[in-house]
């Protein structure tokens, strides 16, 4: 069996921070001011504050004005809504970011609803999610959840064209199944979205030409379901009790 060739997601990664900061640079010295990027985390579970450091540093790298509010874990949904409320206010704020999950006694659907659309750096409102799922990708009007996003940058980077190939999204989440799926679709793509009820999932997965992998279960997609020369893209961060992470494709095969 050939050799898999990886796609180099650090050097991308580092050409798009360099390309972001250009672009901030831009305004800022043709406005006057610096875009604002406000994270709200409520409580303290230990990944979410990994996540909120990761952001506020990849922010300050690319010049943009970061803004953390960390809330307590008993925080109520009316505290909660009012903070939205005052950032959406905000004309200093361009970007709203709720880190997720929330605490269990919190309205998550609630909360996203009331983030302004024009903010909602996530994607997640559900003007953003139906203008993703009606097609209408318009830099100015839509805001598209970043790891779908992500992934169509990786795949754009090996594939010079995407019109025509079968991909095979595994996973239907809100968060990265579903709008991946759209995204793929723009690019004309035929997409077949499999998740945990699909039959004999081994053989969906063999007919495509691209897998995006995105079920939250480790070394799920085994090496002989991808058909040889097929592009995957493995969107899962899973923790095993040693501790190390890992993918839903199982890797070494």
């Amino acid at each position: 069996m050939p050799q898999a060739r990886l796609i180099d997601g650090k050097a991308i990664a580092a050409a798009l921070r360099s390309e972001i900061a250009a672009e901030i640079a831009g305004i800022r010295a043709a406005s006057g001011r610096v875009p604002g990027l406000h994270v709200v985390l409520v409580g303290d579970d230990p990944a979410s504050r990994v996540y909120v450091a990761s952001k506020e540093k990849l922010a300050v790298e690319v010049g943009l004005n970061s803004v953390a509010h960390r809330l307590p874990a008993e925080t109520t949904q009316a505290e909660l809504l009012a903070k939205l409320a005052e950032l959406n206010a905000d004309d200093a704020v361009d970007g709203i970011l709720v880190q997720l999950p929330l605490p269990k006694h919190l309205d998550t659907a609630a909360v996203i609803d009331a983030i302004d659309p024009a903010k909602d750096v996530d994607g997640l409102h559900p003007l953003n999610a139906g203008r993703l799922a009606g097609g209408k990708i318009d830099p100015e009007h839509l805001l598209v959840p970043c790891t779908p996003l992500g992934s169509m940058l990786l795949l754009k980077s090996v594939l010079p064209a995407l019109s025509g190939l079968e991909a095979v999204v595994i996973g239907r989440s809100e968060l990265v199944g579903r709008p991946v799926a759209q995204l793929l679709l723009q690019a004309d793509c035929t997409v077949t979205i499999a998740h945990s009820r699909t039959r004999d999932l081994a053989a969906v997965v063999r007919r495509a030409d691209i897998v995006v992998a995105a079920v939250g279960r480790p070394g799920f997609v085994r090496g002989d379901w991808i058909k040889p020369g097929a592009t995957v893209i493995d969107v899962g961060i899973n923790r095993l009790p040693d501790g190390k992470l890992t993918g839903d494709v199982a890797f070494a095969e």
